[in-house]
């Protein structure tokens, strides 16, 4: 087309620092045997008064 103005308007943001990702990892055993999935046990979280504990299928049902 002749005689029409045309433009692009384009953001570009440019980051010098990649945003650095932090996690952390703890080995999941039954707080009163110690057993955990490499054992062939199942694991689950008790809220208890002091916090959250982890038990074995063999102490979670004992903690009711």
């Amino acid at each position: 087309m002749m005689g029409s103005n045309q433009s692009i308007i384009q953001d570009i943001q440019i980051f010098k620092k990649i945003p650095s990702i932090q996690s952390s990892v703890s080995k999941v055993e039954c707080y009163v045997c110690g057993k955990g999935l490499t054992d062939g046990h199942s694991i689950s979280a008790k809220t208890l008064p002091n916090g959250i504990a982890l038990f074995c299928d063999v102490h979670y049902s004992l903690q009711d």
